[in-house]
């Protein structure tokens, strides 16, 4: 499977903040104002942050580029290291958003696919993503099966 022709996919960079980044993320869920400065911090961030062998990035945010650079489509995968599978690590797929006028040109599905093989290459013992009960199928379309039940609590404010 391959993207559309001038299509590329890279990680996330402080400098895409003017490149539509936000309003892509907005086609899954609120994204709130948040300024330039403070992208580049945290993406900066997601950059040094290393697993305990200094050997993987534990922040692994990708994006998908239309022919006019613009961002189509993003996601993440995260590693958590455990104690539990002789500290093994998990990979969490998280905020899988493409922009609903890129929608059925399967960039989901290229963006699910290379996130699964970095989760992959570093070794995770499994890989787990939460996902709306409409988008199960598209999910089990890219391999992956429920395997039991989400549970949360949402707090108003989530700055500390």
């Amino acid at each position: 499977m391959s993207l559309p022709k001038g299509y590329t996919i890279r990680r996330l960079q402080p400098s895409d903040y003017s490149k539509g980044v936000l309003k892509t993320l907005e086609s899954l869920t609120t994204v709130g104002s948040i300024s330039e400065p403070d992208f580049h911090k945290l993406v900066s961030h997601w950059n040094t942050v290393k697993d305990i062998s200094g050997k993987y990035n534990i922040y692994n945010p990708l994006v998908i580029l239309d022919e006019s650079e613009v961002i189509v489509a993003t996601g993440m995968i995260f590693i958590e290291e455990k104690i539990i599978h002789g500290l093994g690590l998990v990979g969490h797929i998280e905020d899988i958003s493409v922009l609903s006028s890129q929608q059925g040109k399967k960039l989901g599905k290229f963006l699910i696919d290379e996130l699964t093989r970095i989760g992959k290459e570093y070794g995770c013992y499994k890989i787990i993503l939460d996902c709306d009960r409409k988008n199960v199928g598209f999910y089990e379309k890219c391999g992956y099966h429920e395997a039991g039940v989400e549970m949360q609590i949402r707090f108003e404010s989530n700055k500390l």
